[in-house]
């Protein structure tokens, strides 16, 4: 038997060890011989944290204060916070509507520029904790964290960095309390995916009773560096809003709308062609961003479902209607951007019936609009595959992931890729993606359908990015072509999606 051993385990299963150490060794080497004929990425590339925050397409904003309770904007800064009830609020009502409507984030003003805090902060008594709701022992920022926690949703925050209330707005005084107050949401609060700032900086005010206008300098009051580090060091995974990012970009409207060239990487400028800061920056170019732009810096385009950001009675017929959403949808996620939306609570703290009537049924718009790829099962075929291996085949636009990618050789800028689909079928909107780990790349494409005996071009965009949605008038086809007519570099493509959006 100890024969036997040795020969099975020596010369007569050698050849055998042998050819499988060569297979194994040829597939590794193969695996990595085509890694490292990867696209390398176009400079600059996103954060994983600005990728998550990209991936969830579609976010909400509540605005609830003093100023739904006297029918204002913004607040002063010296009504009670005896006016405070929201009697009705609960946050899984609110947060799972949000949910239902397809939202996966949601961002609670914390506190807006009047100072009432909606969370019973120990750095001030205007707060929460000095209203009548829940007989001053309620905390809203801890019940909609635990709600988004509940629902799967994530959670932001809203700190204005204007306080009308404060006594010591526009000294040294008002930035500790400011940070100190940040502390305390990053670190009580469990995790946090957004901090937003905005550049609603000084002016008239309670100010502790003073009744003053205090006017800051932009950029020397807020040292935003600091915060910015705070956030970092506290909360990682936080992605960083404001005119300037450092993580996301305001939109430079409050319309929910970017340009229809929108550039992630973006090179911020003040209003005088000078030096840019939170509240000072020059909007218009903030819509489209920079071809070159140097550092990576993606649009989020907020509106609101109302006229205002509050809630007020008069606003219950001016809610936008489910086809308007989805109209801003397509100019914002279908953009290359990621559309938030505000929906105010009203006075008893709940969502508006009419609100969530129009937030569900543009649910139910974009399920029948998106629901089904009609070019999923299609042949695929290209003008140019990266280094002819598999791994960057034409077929992965089709296969309904975003990690497997069409790729051309280096020297390829122009290209195209034809979809052949199973049957004709009726086609108003193609989704185009780019992988956004390897940068920004696609600058204009054309869409040309096979119609009759010719193909015909239905449709033209100019940038790619995370997604784009270029819609046309219907058209009935077995064929579309993509002709990539220009791009920063060889160009890539993770998928591409056909709709009938109008059937």
């Amino acid at each position: 038997m100890a024969k036997l051993s040795l020969t099975k385990s020596g010369s007569m299963f050698e050849p055998l060890r042998l050819r499988l150490l060569v297979s194994a060794l040829f597939i590794v080497s193969s695996l990595l011989s085509s890694r490292q004929r990867a696209p390398q990425p176009v400079e600059p590339i996103p954060s994983l944290r600005q990728r998550a925050w990209q991936e969830r397409e579609f976010i909400g904003f509540v605005h609830l204060s003093i100023n739904t309770y006297t029918d204002q904007e913004w607040g002063f800064g010296d009504e009670s916070p005896r006016l405070f009830n929201p009697s009705e609020f609960n946050a899984d009502s609110v947060v799972g509507t949000l949910a239902s409507a397809g939202m996966r984030e949601v961002i609670l003003t914390a506190k807006h520029h009047s100072g009432f805090c909606l969370w019973p902060s120990k750095w001030t008594e205007y707060s929460v904790k000095n209203s009548p709701w829940k007989n001053g022992r309620g905390d809203l920022v801890r019940e909609f964290g635990k709600a988004c926690k509940k629902f799967g949703m994530a959670f932001g925050l809203y700190l204005s960095p204007w306080d009308r209330n404060h006594k010591d707005y526009g000294r040294p005084e008002y930035i500790e309390y400011y940070i100190n107050q940040l502390r305390e949401l990053l670190t009580d609060y469990g995790e946090i995916a957004e901090v937003w700032f905005d550049g609603a900086n000084g002016g008239d005010g309670f100010y502790g009773g003073m009744r003053e206008k205090h006017i800051i300098d932009r950029h020397l009051y807020y040292p935003w560096q600091k915060i910015w580090n705070l956030v970092r060091e506290l909360q990682p995974n936080a992605v960083i809003f404001s005119d300037v990012g450092p993580d996301v970009r305001w939109v430079g409207n409050e319309n929910g709308i970017a340009d229809e060239t929108n550039w992630s990487p973006y090179s911020p400028v003040g209003e005088k062609n000078d030096a840019a800061t939170v509240g000072y920056v020059r909007a218009e170019e903030a819509t489209h961003g920079h071809r070159d732009g140097s550092k990576w810096i993606p649009a989020e385009c907020d509106v609101s479902i109302r006229p205002g950001w509050f809630y007020h009675p008069q606003e219950d017929s001016l809610v936008k209607s489910p086809a308007k959403l989805l109209e801003l949808y397509l100019k914002s996620v279908g953009r290359n951007g990621v559309l938030l939306l505000n929906v105010p609570l009203n006075r008893s703290g709940k969502l508006p019936s009419n609100d969530v009537h129009s937030l569900l049924e543009f649910a139910q718009l974009r399920k029948s609009a998106f629901g089904r790829d009609l070019a999923r099962g299609s042949s695929v075929i290209a003008s140019n595959v990266r280094a002819g291996i598999p791994e960057f085949a034409p077929a992965n636009i089709v296969d309904g992931s975003s990690q497997t990618w069409w790729a051309t050789d280096d020297s390829i800028t122009t290209a195209w890729i034809e979809v052949l689909l199973p049957t004709s079928s009726t086609i108003d909107c193609v989704e185009l993606q780019e992988p956004i780990a390897l940068g920004q790349r696609i600058e204009s494409v054309s869409v040309e359908g096979w119609i009759g005996l010719a193909w015909q071009t239905v449709a033209r965009g100019t940038t790619v990015g995370y997604k784009r949605l270029i819609q046309f008038s219907p058209q009935k086809t077995d064929r579309i072509r993509i002709r990539i007519k220009r791009s920063k570099a060889s160009p890539v493509i993770s998928q591409m999606r056909l709709y009938n959006i109008d059937h």
